[in-house]
């Protein structure tokens, strides 16, 4: 489906017509027109933390936001015919980046069973097969509501179960609806054997298709490739889908292995010319420091997903992991894996990797200085920005940038009294604080309520999805 701007205000308040969509496309979509539409808002009195170096946090400022562009920031604006936002004990800060998130199986977060060890490979081997194309667009939807109502306005959509067309396009039409910017980087399917290269047949169709001429998305999204990576493929065939992928001239992203034994070597990578900023790694806890400083010479992002390296990873330790990223030099940025292992919040990333980054004694970590909050905000934000090529749009509250942003209710009870004010972003944030959400000046998220889903139809139609698996895989999940 294309879409001109006009036509897309249209679309987002009203039911897809049968004849431009598949029919289990509904009213789910979007909630009211008006959700859609950039507006001209003055951010009055706020606590901005900008994520910009040169401005730092901002005790008391306005932001001027029109047309979905941050036009200015400072005290007492003039912001002629704009609609004024009192941002009084709250704070002001960019969108977060989920910068690794497998959106597919949202719908899947509790599949796994509840005695034993954990089940999230054999949960997901089970029912991967299972999800028809409906069950992707419920479960992509669903993932966006959660992450706009968590204040996550830009999302990886690692794609790593790409069934068919109609899978690729359902998620596509999914991400159109929910009007968050992002990378859609297309996978593979599930469980593809080792020695099979992936032809991405559809791709130069969904290229066209979603990201043509006359996209979709007004440059909200952007298309990826994922691969397997020699965790999932032998070498010999990762390699030759790294010449696809490079010529192909899109960004790539692959898995380093959580479990042993590590195969990724990022020094050979760097000599074949395949590491860059385009070239992202996640789960990359068992890096050499050679293969650090082969990421860090050629500005490789990692993306580290703090509760699976903990919860997943036997090729070494995250804290360890984490300190030797941060000594080389590495864009670091947050991420949630999939829904079994963690939620996709990012206030609880990054209270759990400040808390992780203590520095611990006895190992070569003892003489470094903890893990700030300033850090890990920027991780959750800029970095994550930088690592999805964004950083010149998204990622901080910088004049001339797209206004990305989110507002926290600081008079919470869990927030007040506020002190430091990124302390407290880190240390009590929730969800349930995030007032307001912006993407590109549209209002998905206002006082507290998402106003641009319709979410008793997103739950709804998730949980259908969700129950038909489950029963479909029969005793294979035991719950």
């Amino acid at each position: 489906m294309k879409t001109t701007r006009r036509d897309f205000t249209r679309l987002v308040g009203t039911v897809v017509a049968a004849a431009a969509a598949p029919s289990f496309v509904g009213a789910a979509a979007a909630r009211t027109a008006s959700a859609a539409r950039r507006g001209n808002y003055l951010i009055r009195n706020g606590a901005v933390i900008t994520v910009d170096r040169a401005l730092g946090v901002l005790p008391r400022a306005d932001v001027w936001v029109r047309d979905g562009v941050i036009e200015r920031i400072g005290r007492g604006l003039r912001a002629p015919g704009a609609e004024v936002i009192d941002a009084s004990d709250m704070i002001v800060m960019p969108g977060f980046v989920n910068s690794h998130y497998h959106m597919w199986s949202a719908i899947g977060r509790s599949f796994t069973a509840r005695a034993g060890g954990f089940s999230y490979y054999p949960a997901k081997n089970a029912t991967s097969e299972l999800y028809a194309p409906e069950d992707f667009y419920n479960s992509v939807l669903l993932g966006c509501a959660e992450l706009i109502n968590g204040g996550t306005t830009t999302v990886h959509n690692w794609s790593h179960n790409t069934r068919s067309p109609a899978h690729a396009d359902a998620e596509l039409r999914a991400h159109q609806h929910a009007m968050l910017r992002g990378r859609y980087a297309y996978g593979h399917v599930d469980k593809m054997p080792a020695d099979e290269v992936n032809r991405y047949e559809d791709l130069a169709r969904v290229q066209r298709q979603w990201f043509g001429e006359r996209a979709a998305f007004e440059g909200l999204m952007h298309l990826g490739l994922n691969l397997r990576g020699p965790q999932q493929s032998t070498d010999a065939v990762f390699h030759e889908e790294m010449k696809f992928a490079k010529a192909s001239g899109l960004p790539v992203a692959i898995h380093a292995p959580q479990e042993a034994p590590n195969n990724v070597d990022a020094v050979d990578y760097e000599r074949r010319g395949y590491l860059g900023p385009d070239f992202m790694i996640a789960h990359y806890v068992p890096a050499t420091r050679a293969d650090l400083a082969a990421m860090a010479r050629t500005r490789t992002p990692l993306t580290f997903a703090t509760h699976s390296e903990l919860r997943l990873s036997s090729t070494g330790d995250a804290r360890a992991a984490l300190f030797a990223v941060r000594e080389a030099g590495l864009t670091l940025s947050l991420s949630s894996d999939a829904t079994s292992i963690a939620p996709p919040d990012m206030f609880e990333a990054m209270r759990f990797t400040w808390n992780l980054g203590v520095p611990w004694a006895g190992t070569p970590s003892a003489g470094a200085g903890p893990v700030s909050v300033q850090e890990v905000i920027e991780m959750a934000t800029i970095n994550g920005a930088i690592s999805l090529g964004l950083a010149d749009e998204v990622g901080s509250i910088t004049e001339g940038k797209r206004a990305d942003m989110i507002l926290v209710r600081a008079n919470d009870v869990n927030m007040a009294p506020v002190g430091n004010i990124e302390t407290a972003i880190v240390q009590s944030g929730t969800a349930a604080n995030v007032d307001t959400v912006i993407v590109d000046g549209r209002i998905l998220k206002r006082n507290g309520r998402l106003t641009a889903y319709d979410m008793s139809s997103v739950v709804s139609r998730a949980k259908r999805s969700a129950e038909r698996i489950r029963a479909a895989a029969g005793g294979v999940l035991k719950f």
